[in-house]
C-alpha cells in the first residue's frame, strides 16, 4: 500500500506538471493523485498510524465519490477530444459536495468520537473512550449508507464509460496510429477494465467484510493498477527512444532559437493564420521573424505532423464549430470547408476524414443524433 501511495503521487504529480490545462491526461493526473490521497487515509488505519492523527479519520470520504468521475471525464475528454471545465462538468463533483457538506457535523467533532469511529470500524473488542454528553450524531444517517453511495457511483460511471469506449472502439484507427505504441482506444479499454475489475473487488469486499476491514485489498489491488500505469507510460517516454539521443535534426546549423512550438501556436490562433488559404511554411516563417527549415522542425519535433497537418487540425476543429452554428446554417459544406482556409472541396474532405475519421456531413449526423 504504501509503494502504492509513493508511486501514486510521484506519477500524478509528474503528470500535473508536464501537462497542459483541461487536458485529458491532467484529468488523470487528478484521479491518481485522488487515489493516492485515499489511499494514506488507508494506510494510516492499517498500520495503527492513524492514532497520531486521529482528527483525520474517514476525512477523505468525499474524494472517494470524485473516483468515478474523474475516471470516466478522463475518458470522455480523451476520446471526444474536448476539454474538462467545472462550468461544463460542475455536475459530476456536485455528489462528492453533498455528502462533505452532511459530514460537517462530524469533521467539527471532538477528537474522541472520531477515535471511537476508527475502534469501531478496525477495532470492535476495544472499549470506546468516554465522549461528550450532547454530541451530535445526526451525520449518521448518511454515513451509514456511505459504502452504497460509492457502488451506485461505480455502477453509473462504469456505464458511461462502456457507452463511450463501444462508440468509440470500432472507429478506423487514428492518424500516426502505426506510430503510436499504446493508441488512446486501448490505453481507454484498459483503464476501463481496470476500473470495472476494480469495482467487482469493491463489490466483492462490501458483501464479505464488515465496515473498512476489508479496504486493503482494494488499495493492494490499485497499486497494482498503479505499477503497470507507471510501466506503460515509462515504456511510452521518448528518454528510450533513438531519436532521443540523435534527433533527425540534431545536425542542424540554424541557429535561431526565438520562436517555440508555443509562440507558433499562439500566433497561429490569437491571428486565426489558420483560416488563410495563403498560409504557408514560407509565409508564417517570414511572419515570424525566422526561418522556414527551422519552423519545420520545431513543429514535426514537438507534434510530429508536417506544416499541412498541424495548420489542417486548427481549420477542421474551426469547422466542426462551423458546421453545427446556425449562423452558418446559409453555407454549404464546401463553402464551409472554403471559410477555414481549404481551397478545395476535394482538400477539405480529405483532411476531416484524417482528423475526425468520418465524413462532414456523417459528422453533422451524428452530432444531432447524440444532441
Amino acid at each position: 500500500m504504501f509503494l502504492g501511495v509513493f508511486l501514486g503521487i510521484l506519477l500524478s504529480l509528474v503528470i500535473l506538471f508536464r501537462t497542459s490545462k483541461n487536458t485529458a491526461f491532467r484529468i488523470y493526473g487528478w484521479s491518481l493523485l485522488l487515489q493516492s490521497i485515499i489511499a494514506i487515509d488507508v494506510f494510516l488505519c492499517y498500520t495503527g498510524l492513524l492514532k497520531y492523527v486521529p482528527h483525520v479519520n474517514d476525512s477523505t470520504e468525499p474524494l472517494v465519490l470524485l473516483l468515478g468521475p474523474s475516471i470516466y471525464l478522463f475518458i470522455y475528454a480523451l476520446l471526444e477530444r474536448n476539454s474538462i471545465t467545472f462550468k461544463k462538468h460542475w455536475i459530476h463533483v456536485l455528489p462528492s459536495t453533498v455528502y462533505f457538506l452532511s459530514q460537517i457535523a462530524y469533521y467539527t467533532q471532538p477528537v474522541s468520537v472520531k477515535i471511537n469511529a476508527y475502534l469501531g470500524a478496525y477495532f470492535s473488542e476495544i472499549q470506546r473512550i468516554p465522549v461528550p454528553d450532547n454530541t451530535n450524531y445526526s451525520y449518521l444517517w448518511i454515513k451509514d449508507e456511505f459504502r452504497w453511495l460509492v457502488l451506485s457511483s461505480f455502477i453509473i460511471y462504469i456505464i458511461l464509460s462502456i457507452r463511450l469506449i463501444v462508440k468509440h472502439f470500432y472507429a478506423s484507427k487514428t492518424k500516426n496510429a502505426n506510430s503510436i505504441k499504446v493508441n488512446k482506444y486501448d490505453f481507454s479499454r484498459n483503464t476501463i477494465i481496470g476500473f470495472l475489475a476494480t469495482f467487482i473487488l469493491v463489490f466483492l469486499v462490501f458483501l464479505n467484510f464488515e465496515d473498512d476491514a476489508g479496504d486493503h485489498y482494494i488499495f493492494i489491488f490499485l497499486t497494482s493498477l498503479i505499477l503497470i500505469t507507471t510501466f506503460v507510460l515509462l515504456s511510452e517516454s521518448r528518454f528510450f527512444e533513438n531519436s532521443w539521443i540523435a534527433d533527425k535534426y540534431e545536425t542542424s546549423k540554424i541557429k535561431n532559437d526565438q520562436s517555440s512550438i508555443k509562440e507558433i501556436k499562439a500566433y497561429i490562433k490569437d491571428e486565426a493564420y489558420y483560416l488563410l488559404p495563403t498560409a504557408s511554411l514560407k509565409d508564417l516563417a517570414k511572419n515570424l521573424g525566422s526561418n522556414s527549415n527551422y519552423i519545420s522542425q520545431i513543429i514535426n519535433v514537438n507534434t510530429n505532423l508536417n506544416f499541412n497537418d498541424f495548420i489542417n487540425q486548427y481549420r477542421i476543429e474551426e469547422s466542426k464549430k462551423r458546421l453545427l452554428d446556425k449562423n452558418y446554417n446559409h453555407l454549404t459544406i464546401e463553402a464551409i470547408g472554403n471559410s477555414v482556409g481549404f481551397k478545395s472541396k476535394a482538400t477539405f474532405y480529405n483532411a476531416f476524414k484524417k482528423h475526425v475519421e468520418m465524413s462532414p456531413k456523417a459528422f453533422v449526423k451524428f452530432q444531432k443524433s447524440v444532441s
